[in-house]
């Protein structure tokens, strides 16, 4: 059918259907491609001190998300674990790199995503182009059309220039470039050198030379392009990562293009959002057999944690966090509760019982102990830390209880219980997750006395006849021990 043809039909389908708008005709005739820069070791803050008119006129156009990557034992924020990070759309638990030179990798199991393109829709046309070579020999598998890598002499010049020529005069329908000097910058000089700015400002004028032959296309007016740029780490003041630092863990994503509101700003994306995002926008539904981690970005799913971003408050008894820094509070969503009637006196406020936090907060308040590995929260989460709380003088023991609203059940019936946790075990700590059907006794479903990483958590519970409600409570007993992180938690009744 012709261009012509399949605008026609839409415009017919826009008078049949009625509430459908010419303009959402429009665009459901356009042809999904998506085009994926990733900025070796960039950082966001440094690209809006930079002359970077590109990045800022795609972040205006587009969405904005600072992320954070993990931290060792997981993975050292490295560029191997970094990239198939965001390549794969899982973990580093998952996808099992943890070096540069990707040993011991897990790629059959969870592929890139130009792979699963290939797979699912092998009319597509996929094309990557890297200055680092691993991505294009190791990461990408031979599936992929056409893999590129950049002889060292070109460097992200040659990168650029090939990346141009498939944009403009190719018909590719996903296409990932990487482009690499921003991290030599970062390693010679530091992030906070004059030279690491001068590199983001050249990597942004690649870009800009990348969306202007997109925009160029003949076919341009017929396609509906999806553009992200993205990056593996980031790095230090004085140069250099792969350690558990705020700068090292920083990811972002500025995304713009298939229906993403102008100039939005988003606080629940992962690094393993980007390849579920661009299936999502090629018509590739995420199929859950493959286990993947991300999630597409058009399709968000905010809990009732997230809602309290804007009551977040600064520090008070912490003193590794930044003055300026939101990130905690007391109050629980509505419905929610926390009962703290057999909670110790004293001790740090920020961890006096189940607070709501983020990771920027929580990881602050003391680094390398495993809190950077709280992965599969997002934006606000709820965590119980006996550890930090026992920093200021305090008495008694850490007995907190965090309490859901009352949700609909079906006697009778089953319901099932899901959440992300991650757990860190010192004895006598224990964790503890009850049921309660119609405000009677609660009953303990699951119970944590053992380490527990970060994973989604489903329990199948078995309703009592009669009873038409649940609560689900999460209670941490413990004192000068570690501590429990709890997200995403819903009941869904049969």
């Amino acid at each position: 059918m012709s261009r012509r043809s399949v605008l026609l039909a839409a415009v017919a389908l826009t008078a049949a259907a009625g509430p459908l708008s010419a303009v959402t005709a429009r665009a459901a005739a356009r042809t999904p491609k998506v085009l994926l820069v990733g900025l070796d070791g960039a950082l966001l803050g440094r690209i809006k001190d930079a002359d970077a008119p590109n990045l800022d006129g795609l972040m205006a156009s587009g969405l904005t998300s600072l992320s954070a990557l993990y931290a060792e034992p997981l993975a050292p924020t490295l560029s191997g674990p970094g990239w198939s990070t965001v390549l794969t759309g899982v973990w580093p638990d998952k996808h099992l790199v943890k070096d540069n030179a990707f040993t011991g990798n897990a790629f059959a199991r969870y592929p890139d995503f130009l792979t699963r393109v290939e797979t699912a829709k092998p009319a597509l046309s996929t094309y990557a182009v890297a200055s680092w070579n691993p991505l294009t020999t190791t990461v990408f598998s031979s599936k992929v059309d056409t893999r590129v890598s950049t002889p060292s002499a070109e460097y992200d010049t040659g990168t650029t220039s090939r990346a141009v020529a498939e944009l403009r005069d190719g018909n590719r329908d996903a296409v990932f470039v990487h482009l690499d000097n921003i991290d030599h910058a970062g390693h010679s000089y530091g992030a906070a050198s004059s030279q690491y700015l001068t590199a983001i400002h050249d990597a942004d004028a690649q870009i800009g030379r990348m969306v202007a032959a997109v925009r160029a296309r003949p076919s341009y007016a017929s396609e509906d392009w999806l553009i992200m740029v993205t990056a593996d780490h980031g790095h230090t003041d004085a140069g250099g990562h792969g350690g558990s630092s705020a700068a090292e863990r920083q990811t972002f994503l500025v995304a713009s293009g298939g229906g993403i509101t102008a100039g939005s700003t988003r606080h629940d994306i992962k690094m393993p959002d980007v390849a579920a995002s661009a299936l999502a926008h090629l018509g590739i539904p995420v199929d859950p057999a493959w286990g993947l981690d991300g999630r597409p970005l058009q399709q968000p799913a905010p809990d009732a944690f997230d809602s309290l971003r804007s009551r977040l408050a600064t520090r008070v008894d912490e003193t590794g966090i930044g003055a300026s820094v939101v990130g905690f509070t007391h109050t629980p969503p509505t419905g929610w509760s926390v009962d703290n009637g057999a909670m110790g006196t004293g001790g740090v406020t920020e961890w006096r019982g189940w607070a709501f936090t983020t990771d920027e907060f929580w990881t602050a308040a003391e680094r390398g102990q495993g809190r950077e590995n709280n992965i599969r929260a997002r934006n606000v989460f709820a965590v119980a830390d006996g550890d930090e709380w026992v920093d200021k003088s305090y008495s008694g023991t850490f007995d907190s209880t965090l309490v859901t609203p009352a949700w609909k059940v079906t006697g009778g019936s089953t319901a099932v219980l899901r959440y992300t946790t991650y757990y860190r075990q010192e004895a006598p700590q224990k964790g503890e997750v009850l049921v309660s059907y119609d405000g009677a006794a609660p009953v303990v479903v699951k119970t944590y006395t053992g380490d527990v990483p970060s994973r989604a958590e489903s329990i199948t519970l078995q309703v009592p006849a009669g009873a038409t409600t649940a609560h689900v409570r999460f209670r941490y007993t413990g004192g000068n021990n570690w501590y429990w992180t709890v997200d995403a938690v819903s009941l869904t009744s049969s």
